[in-house]
């Protein structure tokens, strides 16, 4: 099996303001080459792109390549479903949006305490079961943000579920707030394979402080920061495939490059990791990965991830990122709510997968960029 799967969550956009405005062409390229290097798995779900990725998926996978060459992971999104009866409805939607009979692979979206309890409530679980009897999934499982503790109640109530999908990269592995670790080790201590989210953690990890870059580079001069990132989750034993969200032609040709044939990290490259990692957490003033999920329902409209980006690039680059962050802020607020306009009502914390304290952080923007 391959393991470097096609995310698409972070596509290439004709307008970078809408979300919805997916380049299918631009799409239809990095499809084809990911195909034709022997690859197959792809990922999307209901709230990408507002539906909009399910689409895109269709038009550029389902209707262009055989059904048996290629395998899709949807989601249900609990954090939007209060009742049963929502669920078949949206079920259906997604195989016509998706332009398929069947997902090979299907999770309740983005489990938390909270998104279970609403899971339990409007009967999730059992409409899982169903849907694999009746041969529209294949496998099911769970997409997951929350703790260990949390998610061996999950699959200890639940041992239906065949997989979980994490956010694991080198610098969430020991965070207490993510908990990636400890989130992989109860997977596999309940016999569950694994699929990896954010194993650039939004991109960061792409662009990384020079001087943890240099101690990479030392090791291997033409291999990316990317490289690093993805292989560290492939090489975990448990983990069937490890999602990168491709949104351009040099994304791809770089995963192709030590995905097709991949070999796992050496001792000596996780003690190069474990350098890297310090010097990274030292320079993340918000670690934001940009997945949206706080947005869709912010009554503001504040674009709460592009201004924590701008927040953050100014933090590391001060000295040349004043005229970017001036010229980039003006344009972002023609369009979106000022970070001081947050009313504090609390949503965009509640869908965090990161577990941000982003009432706050806006308020440290706000000083910054309305400043």
């Amino acid at each position: 099996m391959k393991k470097l799967g096609f995310g698409l969550m972070r596509l290439p956009l004709n307008n970078p303001d809408d979300e919805t405005s997916i380049n299918l062409s631009a799409v239809e390229k990095l499809v084809d080459k990911y195909m034709a290097a022997g690859f197959t798995h792809f990922d999307t779900a209901y709230v990408y792109n507002d539906k909009h990725s399910e689409i895109a998926f269709r038009e550029t996978v389902a209707k262009r390549f055989p059904r048996e060459s290629y395998t899709i992971t949807d989601k249900m999104p609990m954090f939007m479903i209060k009742e049963e009866e929502r669920l078949e409805p949206i079920f259906t939607e997604q195989l016509e949006l998706c332009g398929v009979d069947y997902f090979d692979y299907y999770w309740l979206h983005s489990l938390n305490m909270g998104s279970y309890k609403r899971s339990i409530k409007a009967n999730a679980f059992d409409f899982l079961k169903r849907k694999k009897a009746e041969g529209k999934i294949k496998h099911i499982g769970i997409s997951f943000h929350d703790s260990a503790e949390v998610l061996d109640l999950i699959l200890t109530e639940h041992p239906e579920i065949e997989y979980v999908q994490l956010q694991i990269n080198y610098i969430d592995w020991e965070d207490e707030n993510i908990q990636s670790r400890k989130c992989y080790e109860t997977a596999v201590k309940h016999g569950k394979r694994v699929m990896v989210m954010e194993p650039l953690k939004g991109g960061s990890l792409a662009d990384i402080p020079e001087e943890a870059e240099k101690l990479m580079r030392e090791v291997h001069p033409d291999m990316s920061p990317a490289s690093w990132a993805i292989r560290f989750a492939a090489s975990l034993a448990s983990v069937d495939f490890v999602l990168s969200g491709m949104a351009c032609e040099e994304h791809l040709a770089d995963n192709l490059s030590y995905m097709t044939d991949f070999k796992p990290l050496t001792d000596e490259e996780r003690s190069v990791l474990a350098k890297v990692t310090d010097i990274i957490k030292s320079s993340i003033a918000i670690p934001c990965t940009a997945c949206h999920y706080c947005t869709s329902g912010c009554p503001q409209k504040i674009a709460i991830p592009e201004v924590f980006a701008i927040y953050n690039n100014y933090k590391r680059f001060p000295e040349n990122q004043e005229t970017a962050t001036l010229n980039y802020s003006v344009t972002l607020m023609k369009n979106h709510g000022m970070p001081s306009s947050c009313i504090e009502c609390g949503q965009c914390e509640e869908h965090c997968p990161q577990h941000l304290a982003i009432i706050e952080n806006l308020k440290e923007v706000a000083k910054l960029i309305e400043g």
